[in-house]
């Protein structure tokens, strides 16, 4: 059986591979640590780079840049290292949805973004903290207030994160947005 694959051309592959190195280097060094009952937890910008990805590069590639960027932390960081094919999956996800809906026809420019960014953030947040409370209950069988003490500061700063994330990345995907389309098209 054959597949029928649009070819991907090198620019489109350099501006995927771009997109990874800058979402795996504000995920690396823009961030503060915060210790949990159970673990620790992250304010980082590598969300705000996530979303910019599917924005500026549409759904499929942006969800590429930002899964592979956000597993290559997770692979070089001892910490995170197991949860690198759940990173993948849920950012790919978070791109992907993002840049869905930006890339979509109906209402204003500036509402696609805001409402792509804040659904893919959202749908980031509820993937992240189901992950932990599976992990938390099933496989670690932890006390129920471990993991709820737990559940609730990892919220706390990943809603943190969603918020800065769609604050910051809008704006720049407003002004970024019409110069990538001109480099894409040269």
């Amino acid at each position: 059986m054959v597949i029928f694959m649009k070819k991907i051309s090198v620019s489109e592959m350099t501006q995927v591979g771009l997109m990874a190195a800058l979402v795996y280097t504000a995920s690396a060094f823009l961030q503060i640590s915060i210790p949990t009952a159970v673990g620790s937890t992250r304010l980082h910008m590598g969300n705000v780079l996530c979303l910019l990805s599917g924005m500026l590069l549409g759904p499929l590639q942006g969800g590429f840049a930002a899964g592979i960027g956000s597993m290559f932390f997770d692979l070089t960081n001892p910490a995170y290292i197991t949860s690198a094919p759940f990173t993948f999956a849920f950012k790919f996800v978070m791109a992907w949805l993002c840049g869905k809906i930006v890339s979509g026809n109906g209402g204003q420019r500036k509402w696609r973004y805001v409402l792509g960014s804040a659904a893919g953030a959202f749908v980031y947040v509820l993937l992240y903290l189901l992950k932990n409370f599976i992990e938390y209950t099933l496989l670690l069988k932890l006390p129920a207030e471990a993991v709820m003490l737990t559940i609730a500061q990892k919220a706390a700063v990943s809603c943190t994160n969603a918020v800065t994330a769609c604050l910051v990345a809008v704006p720049l995907g407003l002004a970024l947005g019409p110069v990538v389309e001109k480099v894409r098209h040269l």
